[in-house]
């Protein structure tokens, strides 16, 4: 939808040069929520020169010691009583375990309940280990309720006991208790180093649907918000053919001093061009109770008002109602179907989108607005291609819309990043001169610019980026977005710490709606440690109650509740997460 979400999107690759590693920012630009939460642990973990003993350490204190070697089970039944409770009770664990490789598991659950009762309670780590393994059979069973309640109770007894972590988080993850099964694999990722992928899937799995899950729900709730002047003007700046922009124009250009006399809608129209949006939700109702002349096209212009303002349903009904009225212009049913169109895939409803979108095309195939938007739609659902296609059908169809332009730059990094994922290898110098083009030929379009610095500073060209960036800003003073940037760049750039959270608190100055300058914010924080988390989860809390739609929330949500994990077993474990030092 509109350019300045779009700057929030990850065309980042991985490049030897960069002096800030991408893992540091990862998360303001879409890198797996655990990855990054975990990148600088791991980080200054590795830096220790006593690799060996730590290894020996983690060891003793992630896993359950194997007990000493014993023939206690092959002893005669009549000198058990020579035995030690300690190694009768290792005697059933043995047992319980030769019933287990055999799949006997009611059979291995009886020994090992035994072993438990047996065992001394001052032998904790032999009884995490029976419990634990009693949990592995019970998982056999799939009796999920009683492994969770045994790794409990091993981990009672060894809070870092690995396996009982791993076991219990798969549990819970399948039982629905989403947060429990968050901590204790965000527990594991942490004693593991960040270094097993497995484990790092399944907290990101888990994040995800922890994430969709409050979204969800939080979603239904959330109280409509009017955006920023900037992101309601690059929205409306994305359509060419809509009629209430062009009207709106017009009326400007005949410079109508009649004010008295103008309808609703007409009134509606003059707030449209001086950029006065709250008040056009109302002189539209009037003109529709009215059922007055532009009574659909006013449903239209408020359908418009209601979809930027994330008033779904409200939109959803407009835009309907538009469509079902009879003899109506061709330009105000396909610029409804667009607007549904996108209003569908927001909605994850993608096939519903799409279709309207391929209605439209049929009814006027030459409106640069439908292969626009249809493009921008098929970049997020990453359809990268498809996208290429529409934007090239845009351009021949109006050679001198920069936004068209701009957004077929964008579609060529993204799909140029995502062939060199992994091969650390520089972005190519088709793609910047792409953007390089686009400022060119529209060298007032901020945009152009912003994303032109984006790509600079993905080649490692920061100076140049910077003042790309100042260009921009410069074009567009209220853009924050494009602070929010320019901020992130002072980090891969200087390793500046101090100067890009300074540029990004003015962004939010400028623009205290800027969803992308707190998510960016907190996961600064995050980076700081332990000790700024409280308020990295605040400034996460407020980019979920401005975020646009369900996945952007979630997404915020996964942030917010991995920080907390983090927090919560940062605390648990005793385990003191570094903050960034001399980069703060």
């Amino acid at each position: 939808m509109a350019a300045a979400r779009q700057f929030g999107m990850d065309v980042s690759t991985e490049n030897a040069n960069d002096a800030w590693p991408k893992w540091k920012i990862g998360l303001a630009v879409g890198a797996p929520v655990a990855v990054v939460l975990g990148g600088l642990w791991y980080a200054r973990r590795r830096r220790r020169n006593q690799a060996k003993k730590n290894k020996d350490e983690n060891k003793s204190r992630t896993e359950a010691p194997k007990p000493k070697a014993t023939n206690a089970e092959n002893v005669p039944k009549d000198s058990e009583k020579a035995l030690s409770p300690s190694e009768q009770a290792q005697a059933e664990k043995n047992k319980g375990n030769k019933y287990f490789k055999g799949g006997k598991y009611d059979q291995a659950i009886n020994c090992y309940t035994s072993a438990i009762k047996i065992c001394p309670e001052t032998d904790k780590e032999s009884l995490s280990t029976f419990y634990h393994n009693r949990a592995a059979a019970y998982e056999k069973l799939k009796n999920t309720k009683m492994v969770i309640e045994d790794c409990s109770e091993a981990l009672r007894l060894n809070p870092k006991y690995l396996k009982a972590l791993t076991r219990r988080a798969t549990a819970c993850e399948q039982s629905g208790d989403l947060t429990q099964a968050l901590e204790d694999v965000t527990a594991v990722c942490i004693l593991e180093g960040f270094q097993n992928p497995q484990s790092l899937m399944t907290a990101d799995r888990v994040l995800k649907s922890l994430g969709q899950t409050k979204a969800k729900e939080a979603f239904k709730k959330r109280k409509p918000t009017m955006p920023s002047k900037h992101f309601i003007r690059t929205y409306l700046n994305s359509f060419l053919n809509d009629p209430a922009i062009n009207q709106s124009k017009d009326l400007v250009s005949q410079q109508n001093d009649h004010s008295d006399d103008s309808s609703a809608y007409q009134k509606a129209l003059q707030k449209l061009a001086a950029e006065e949006f709250e008040g056009i939700v109302d002189l539209c109702s009037k003109e529709i109770s009215q059922n007055g002349d532009k009574a659909t096209e006013a449903r239209l212009l408020r359908g418009t008002i209601y979809f930027l303002c994330n008033q779904q349903t409200e939109a959803m009904e407009d835009l309907n109602q538009v469509l079902a009225a009879e003899m109506l212009d061709k330009r105000v049913k396909v610029n409804a179907l667009i607007k549904r169109g996108s209003l569908y895939i927001q909605q994850e409803k993608n096939t519903a989108g799409l279709d309207d979108f391929a209605t439209a095309i049929r009814m006027d195939p030459d409106n640069v607005d439908i292969y626009h938007h249809r493009g921008h739609h098929n970049i997020q659902m990453d359809r990268i291609d498809d996208a290429i296609r529409d934007l090239e059908n845009a351009i021949s169809k109006c050679t001198t819309f920069a936004p068209s332009h701009v957004q077929k730059s964008f579609a060529d990094h993204k799909k140029a990043a995502s062939q060199l994922v992994g091969l650390n290898l520089p972005l190519p110098q088709a793609v910047l001169q792409s953007y390089k083009n686009c400022v060119d030929m529209f060298p007032d379009y901020g945009d152009a610019r912003a994303l032109y610095a984006q790509a600079l500073g993905d080649a490692g060209k920061f100076e140049e980026a910077d003042r790309e960036f100042q260009k921009a800003i410069e074009l567009e003073p209220d853009n924050a977005t494009a602070l929010v940037h320019r901020g992130l760049l002072q980090l891969q750039w200087k390793q500046n710490m101090k100067e890009a959270t300074a540029i990004i608190n003015k962004a939010i100055e400028l623009d205290p709606k800027c969803e992308y300058a707190y998510e960016v914010l907190g996961t600064l924080e995050v980076q700081k440690g332990p000790g700024s988390m409280e308020r990295a989860i605040e400034l996460f809390q407020k980019a979920i109650s401005l975020s646009r739609t369900e996945s952007e929330m979630a997404h915020l949500f996964s942030l917010s509740d991995a920080a907390k994990a983090q927090l919560n077993v940062a605390k648990k474990l005793g385990i003191n997460l570094p903050s960034l030092g001399a980069m703060s």
